[in-house]
């Protein structure tokens, strides 16, 4: 390595959801396991910058609110944002409120790579390379598993990582060469990997669980519905069972659930930092089908029972689990007495094949597949930028909304790397 430097990787993300951020704490683990002194990581939410507009900042927060309060008006806007022309138009309005804070960040970290777990910094991305020149390697990693927003698809991208055929389908028929997509799963946890020799019995013995029960592990948050509504038939199920809740850092849940009599034995959480070994330890999963615990409950090969489903964003992640066999939806306490019913039968067959079935379409290895991958790019490092026809506009954009610029500067400020394309 030139010099004996550690190449930097800048790995961008937001708080709008869990996924996001623990894709990029996913990529950033694998790349210091594989790669340690070699590399630099640097994981940073730049919607948290006090210049980024207050709408910007707050929309993480609101995400919470909206999917829960009024999804249908989630689903209306998501939608609605996904077309070609007012896709256009954001793209237009977020490059020039984010392009100062962003200029800012790629400055002073001066990365050999950018990792992206969010499609909000691409287009301004894109106008700092084409104003200045140069291009630093960017790889988009996208972290919905079928229902995909067309800005996640920008082909100023390098790479553009997807879960599956179906996203990579997406891409390409939104404008991306095949070379430039990677089908490597959404990045999870490294402890997820079940080939460490993890078995259930050790894991349950470690987190103070029964060992000879079925286990049900029931996921939380402010944005699951009906979640009490279900514990409570498999308090009445019958059937010996044991039940893990975690409550996603909502504190109202967690009372409610300290307030109920509990009639199998049960183990609360408000909040936990060992998901991956609770999953490897349970049978099954009840949650919604966001698309973090729907990624991380593949990868761990445990079947879901899918309780609440977002309109729009999540339709798509749902449809996969139940096509692929994967788990079940139980949209009323009806159907989720009638799921657990099936999968207990015959000695658990129906489980134990919905259980076969998500390790085959789970991807534990995919932070490592993104971290070989990114780490290839900073190898290669900035290079000249390959396009420079719509410099005009941009410089036309940003002085109709006075943001500033400089016609002197080049990206050799943004980046430590020579020119490896003069």
């Amino acid at each position: 390595m030139e010099n004996g430097e550690r190449k930097r990787v800048l790995i961008l993300t937001a708080d709008a959801g869990f996924g996001h951020r623990s894709a990029a704490l996913a990529i950033e683990a694998a790349l210091q396991q594989k790669y340690g002194n070699l590399v630099e990581t640097r994981v940073v939410n730049p919607l948290d910058d006090r210049r980024t507009p207050f709408f910007l900042r707050d929309s993480q927060a609101d995400y919470d609110r909206l999917v829960r309060r009024v999804p249908e008006l989630y689903k209306l806007g998501y939608d609605a944002s996904d077309t070609i022309i007012t896709s256009a138009i954001v793209e237009s309005a977020i490059t020039v409120l984010l392009y100062e804070v962003m200029l800012d960040l790629v400055r002073d970290a001066k990365p050999d790579v950018i990792v992206t777990t969010y499609p909000m910094y691409l287009s301004p991305l894109e106008a700092i390379f084409i104003m200045y020149g140069r291009d630093i390697p960017l790889v988009t990693v996208v972290t919905d598993l079928a229902t995909v927003h067309r800005m996640w698809f920008s082909k100023a991208v390098d790479a553009c990582l997807v879960p599956n055929e179906i996203v990579r389908d997406l891409a390409i028929n939104y404008g991306l060469s095949p070379e430039q997509v990677y089908i490597t799963g959404i990045p999870v946890n490294p402890a997820l990997n079940r080939k460490e020799g993890k078995d259930k019995i050790s894991l349950r013995r470690a987190l103070g669980w029964r060992e000879d029960l079925t286990t049900v592990l029931a996921v939380g948050s402010r944005r699951v519905d009906r979640l009490l509504d279900t514990l409570n038939v498999l308090n009445h199920f019958g059937a010996p069972l044991q039940l893990a809740v975690v409550a996603g850092k909502d504190e109202n849940l967690y009372r409610q659930l300290q307030e109920v009599e509990w009639h199998v034995p049960v183990h609360l959480y408000e909040f936990v930092t060992n998901m991956p070994d609770m999953l490897l330890a349970a049978d099954c999963v009840i949650s919604k089908a966001g698309g973090l615990i729907v990624t991380e409950s593949l990868a761990a090969g445990c079947p879901m029972m899918l309780i609440d489903v977002i309109p729009g964003q999540e339709t798509g992640n749902a449809e996969l689990v139940v096509s692929g066999g994967a788990g079940d939806l139980a949209r009323s306490d009806r159907e989720v007495l009638e799921v657990m019913a099936h999968w207990m039968m015959d000695n658990q067959r129906l489980l134990k094949e919905r259980a076969k079935n998500a390790a085959a379409m789970g991807r534990p290895q995919a932070a490592f597949e993104v971290a070989e991958l990114a780490y290839q790019f900073a190898l290669r490092g900035p290079a000249r930028h390959r396009h420079l026809f719509t410099r005009r506009t941009l410089i036309d954009l940003f002085n109709r909304n006075q943001v500033r610029w400089s016609r002197t500067e080049d990206l050799s400020t943004l980046s430590r790397s020579e020119d490896q394309t003069s």
